[in-house]
């Protein structure tokens, strides 16, 4: 599969006529708690020639496709990119965490992973998992519950008390995240990664109402403690500065 998306992903560089910086897989697969039927989510960040970006009119900036064997693919432009970042976009942020790397220009890589974790907001980010997790908890307030939107609350609930408590940007491997958790609560949710691995997307799954409990506690204590976290260190300027070095490189 990997040679059909390296494939797919040389015929949208000639296609559209751009240079992909960086492609990750960025779902479940990446999270590590795949179905096996799950799609292929790849995410990439592309650049145009120079002359592109001389031009005074909004142009496109986002590039989609879906494949009939399960390739949902999604890219964002450069300029797009540092608009993103700017605002410490999570998505954006994750990408540069992947454990499953596609394409990597070396060079754009060092010029802004830094970039990356200067613009990285503790409250935004927070905030964005909070809203997330909250809407996935109302889904799996039943006796049985879409596994898929389980584990989507619990990634997203756990990702928020990483940031909470170590500060910094989250893992994408859901592995890691359960470090924050007891042996009590890991051992459930381990078991679920099992069933999860022999199941369709569709799946529902009886509710573990005590692993629930633990959702709704953890959830409530990321809003009541996201409210002190602080801001990012956007740097406008220095990110002018590199955004013309990848531009020209």
């Amino acid at each position: 599969m990997k040679t059909k998306i390296l494939e797919k992903l040389k015929e949208i560089e000639e296609k559209r006529g751009i240079e992909i910086l960086l492609a990750v897989e960025s779902g479940s697969r990446a999270w590590g708690f795949a179905s096996p039927d799950s799609d292929y989510d790849i995410r990439f960040i592309y650049r145009h020639e120079k002359d592109w970006y001389l031009s005074p009119w909004d142009k496109d900036e986002t590039i989609e496709f879906m494949t009939e064997d399960d390739l949902d693919g999604s890219g964002w432009d450069l300029r797009k990119t540092f608009h993103l970042l700017l605002k410490s976009n999570a998505a954006l942020l994750s990408w540069f965490y992947s454990p499953i790397v596609y394409v990597k220009n070396e060079r754009f890589y060092n010029l802004f992973k830094p970039l990356a974790n200067e613009c990285f907001s503790p409250i935004a980010v927070s905030y964005h998992y909070l809203s997330m997790s909250k809407k996935y908890l109302e889904d799996c307030r039943n006796d049985e519950v879409k596994l898929k939107s389980y584990f989507y609350c619990l990634r997203t609930a756990l990702t928020g008390k990483w940031i909470l408590e170590k500060n910094t940007v989250p893992p994408v491997l859901f592995s890691e995240l359960l470090t924050l958790v007891d042996d009590f609560a890991r051992t459930k949710i381990e078991n679920l990664i099992n069933v999860k691995a022999t199941k369709g997307e569709s799946y529902y799954h009886p509710n573990d109402w005590e692993l629930f409990g633990f959702l709704e506690k953890t959830i409530l204590e990321n809003e009541e403690r996201a409210k002190s976290l602080k801001g990012g260190n956007a740097d406008k300027n220095e990110m002018e500065i590199v955004f013309r070095k990848i531009v020209n490189f």
